[in-house]
């Protein structure tokens, strides 16, 4: 909402010398957002004056083109008191009109000067300008014609075009309507002066003497008073539809944002944004009996003014005449009746509508209006007589004409709410000391009407105000003008001793675990869309799949919560990838989400800490969100140069950083093969720790790491961390370090090519016993020496004994142990 501040002070007597910005600061402060500070015209200087035009040749030009040799009187603003010769390219005035001219020495918007200089064959000492070249508007087919007495030649032309102004756009909540209009922005600012200054008298423009409603107005019906529940017209005959708008009038339009053009609609907008109240006009000989005002009927159709063909809802409220519907209600007018150069008769219409219906209907047909805007968000529903009066003046000390004795007013405002407030709530909530005296105070400077009874206080709300329905609506208007600065900033003590959490500091040692096996950590936002549950290539029946859909996502393509963190991490690689860095080693531990059928979650009280019971009900309403670790690696993990080839980062490096994990939090995990999308059949494994299992690692699939844009054969890996961090041990001990030397011992195994070397390498460690100090899968061969569906693995086994220096018979018998097993477990034979 913008607010010229000349026009502000019709209504509210600021302060002569108040800046601009401290009156801004100060609105801020009491609720309305600053949204811009404006100065329009004020990079317009040098002489710029009236001027009236004495003669006006055309001269036809070889392009085509006809300008206009004109004389111009500008007084004694020239120094000479001589007309000036002005070339104009505009045709939309006359000799004897009061014109704008700027002379040479000025300066328009954009610093371009203005001299005198040759142009068509003459000397051009100025320029006649239009509203875009002051920039007064975007009309740049043609110049800006005066009024007569509006001012006379040499007279400076800006403080008559209101070129010094200054204009404070506020950003207007959705609970704020009435601060969309003039006498609302002027209402708070003499709130803010009178609760923290000196007072200033605030003058209502909805407060006028309106005629009294009869039965000689043009006849109304309303079918659906709930939808609209006050109806008033009122008639004026005899209009000019040739009379221009009014210079100041079309000046403040032009400063809030509004196109001047016409006198009949420019009067209707101006009413609207000086009150709050949306007007409508119709062409009154175009009109076909009585207007109804009902629901729309199934299959039925309407022609906004804009031009669309638009099919209507059985819940869109319409006006309608014998000829059909003629209008949305509160949204848009139809074409059939729409206001033309030709109208004489206006029929004004002044309604309260349903804010509700009126959002609906909006965003069903995606029609945002300035009275859409102010009508969904609630107006006041008792100046629908005042505005339509204050239209019918204008109309007519403008364009002429009569105001026609018929007042038609249909239906009644509803009642204002009432609400009752202990008195000492506002201080309970805020934190401040409020005396019962400072509530009543303030609401009474808000509108309400105030009774109090002991400690409860009943505040009927002014009826310009529907969005306070309760309580804390009223300790919020309490609290804005007792000032939001003075509200105390206390941080709770911290209990001394605590520290972090166990799950915080198993995290930390997780993140250093990765860094140090050289990671880098990201932190990607936890939305997806099925389109990236379909790049990972899950199908119907994957749990993953069911997604906690937000209903005011950030994005349309983003709605849900994910249940993985691999889109996040694959989006966040391919990112890096397109920018030059191939080479990628990412993880990310946060939370995914898991809904559950579990209800709505409760809404909890704000005056008193919730019971335990309502945060156990919370509790069950809220989905299921487990800590996860995710990896993904691509490109090179071993570098390329001088030295050599590098080594490209595959499942390997992602199961590798799984297992790094697990030791940090010693914990022991078994490795097993699996199948999981979005890794590659064959090339998954599985991590489980006991009956436990803990998550997936693994090459993803050649299609996934074509639908996110990473490098074939990337690898990744995730885990449920939660679970993790459950096994593991809060200290980890390091390892008893033996002082006596080591024995090794190379055995090769011939078994089934269907044999794991997971499942060799198991029986291996539990024939070797205690002694066993590491094993190590070195070599794997398969061909002829083996035979067909054979294949040799070969393990390095190291012992090592605690206490002594283990002999050859020790060392061969372990040894023996542990190929004993391997024959009877996995059918091994050594080689």
């Amino acid at each position: 909402m913008k607010a010229p501040l000349s026009w502000m002070r019709e209504y509210v007597d600021l302060p002569a010398d108040v800046p601009t910005d401290e009156l801004a600061h100060r609105l801020t402060a009491l609720g309305l957002k600053l949204e811009a500070l404006e100065r329009p015209g004020h990079d317009v200087s040098g002489p710029l004056v009236v001027g009236r035009v004495l003669t006006m040749e055309p001269e036809p030009q070889k392009n085509g083109k006809t300008i206009n040799w004109c004389t111009v009187d500008v007084g004694d603003a020239n120094g000479t008191g001589e007309p000036q010769g002005i070339v104009c390219g505009a045709h939309n005035f006359k000799p004897g009109d009061l014109v704008v001219v700027i002379l040479p020495g000025g300066v328009l918007p954009g610093n371009f000067e203005i001299s005198a200089r040759k142009t068509y064959g003459h000397i051009s000492a100025g320029m006649i300008c239009s509203s875009r070249e002051l920039g007064l508007g975007d009309d740049h087919d043609g110049i800006i014609v005066l009024p007569e007495g509006f001012g006379g030649p040499g007279e400076d032309a800006i403080p008559l075009l209101h070129l010094r102004d200054e204009v404070i756009e506020f950003e207007i909540n959705p609970d704020r309507a009435y601060a969309m209009s003039l006498r609302g922005v002027a209402r708070e600012a003499a709130l803010e002066y009178a609760v923290h200054g000196d007072g200033v008298p605030f003058r209502d423009s909805a407060l006028r003497d309106t005629p009294t409603p009869d039965a000689e107005g043009y006849p109304v019906l309303v079918d659906d008073p709930t939808g609209c529940p006050v109806f008033v017209a009122r008639t004026v005959v005899g209009f000019d539809p040739s009379a221009p708008t009014p210079a100041w009038m079309a000046r403040r339009l032009t400063l809030v944002g509004q196109r001047p053009i016409s006198l009949a609609v420019d009067v209707t907008n101006y009413v609207m944004f000086e009150m709050g109240r949306p007007i409508h006009g119709y062409d009154l000989d175009k009109l076909r009996g009585p207007i109804r005002v009902r629901r729309a009927a199934a299959g039925e159709r309407l022609t906004t003014l804009d031009g669309a063909d638009r099919e209507l809802s059985t819940e869109d409220l319409v006006v309608t005449d014998d000829s059909g519907i003629i209008g949305l209600g509160g949204v848009m007018g139809g074409e059939t009746t729409e206001m033309s150069d030709s109208t004489t008769r206006v029929l004004i219409e002044a309604a309260h509508w349903d804010p509700v219906s009126m959002f609906r209907t909006g965003r069903r047909h995606k029609l945002t209006s300035e009275a859409g805007k102010r009508n969904e968000r609630g107006v006041d529903p008792t100046i629908c007589e005042a505005a339509a009066d204050r239209v019918a003046e204008l109309l007519t000390t403008y364009g002429g004409g009569t105001v026609e004795a018929g007042v038609t007013v249909v239906g009644t405002p509803p009642p204002p709410a009432t609400i009752v407030i202990d008195a000492g709530l506002p201080a309970r909530i805020t934190g401040l000391e409020i005396s019962a005296e400072t509530v009543v105070a303030d609401l009474v400077a808000i509108g309400c009407e105030v009774v109090v009874d002991g400690d409860q206080i009943t505040a009927t709300v002014p009826p310009w105000r529907p969005d306070l329905t309760d309580p804390f609506d009223l300790v919020e208007e309490v609290a804005r003008i007792v000032g939001y600065a003075n509200v105390p900033s206390v941080l709770p003590p911290a209990p001394a001793g605590r520290g972090l959490t166990r799950e915080q500091r198993l995290r930390r040692r997780v993140g250093r675990a990765l860094a140090g096996a050289g990671f880098v950590e990201v932190v990607s936002f936890p939305f997806v869309g099925q389109a990236d549950l379909d790049a990972l290539g899950l199908d119907e029946a994957d749990e993953r799949r069911t997604v906690l859909t937000l209903a005011n996502p950030l994005s349309a393509e983003e709605p849900a919560m994910t249940t993985t963190l691999l889109p996040g991490l694959l989006r966040a690689a391919a990112r890096n990838t397109g920018r030059g860095l191939p080479n990628v080693a990412l993880f990310e531990t946060a939370t995914v989400t898991l809904p559950h059928a579990g209800g709505p979650a409760p809404i909890l009280p704000v005056d008193r800490r919730p019971t335990e019971g309502e945060l156990a009900d919370l509790d069950k309403a809220l989905p299921a969100q487990p800590w996860h670790l995710g990896v993904v690696v691509c490109g090179e993990w071993d570098r390329s140069g001088w030295w050599g080839e590098g080594r490209p980062a595959g499942w390997e490096d992602a199961v590798a950083a799984v297992r790094d994990v697990a030791d940090a939090l010693d914990v022991p995990v078994e490795v097993r093969a699996a199948a999981r999308a979005p890794w590659h059949p064959g090339r998954c494994a599985e991590f489980v720790a006991g009956d436990v299992v803990l998550g997936h690692a693994g090459e993803l699939h050649p299609k996934v790491c074509a639908a996110f844009g990473v490098a074939p054969r990337s690898a990744a890996a995730e885990v449920d961390l939660d679970k993790l961090l459950a096994l593991a041990v809060d200290v980890v001990r390091g390892p008893e370090l033996s002082p006596y030397p080591v024995a090794r011992e190379d055995v090769a195994l011939v078994v089934d090519d269907t044999v794991t070397a997971l499942e060799l390498e198991a029986a291996l460690r539990d024939g070797a016993g205690e002694l066993l100090e590491s094993v190590r899968l070195f070599d794997l061969y398969t061909g002829d020496q083996v035979g067909e569906g054979k294949k040799s693995l070969a393990f390095r086994l190291r012992f090592r004994a605690p206490d002594r220096t283990l002999t050859v018979e020790e060392t061969s018998a372990a040894r023996d142990a542990a190929i004993a097993v391997a024959a009877d477990r996995c059918g091994a034979v050594q080689r």
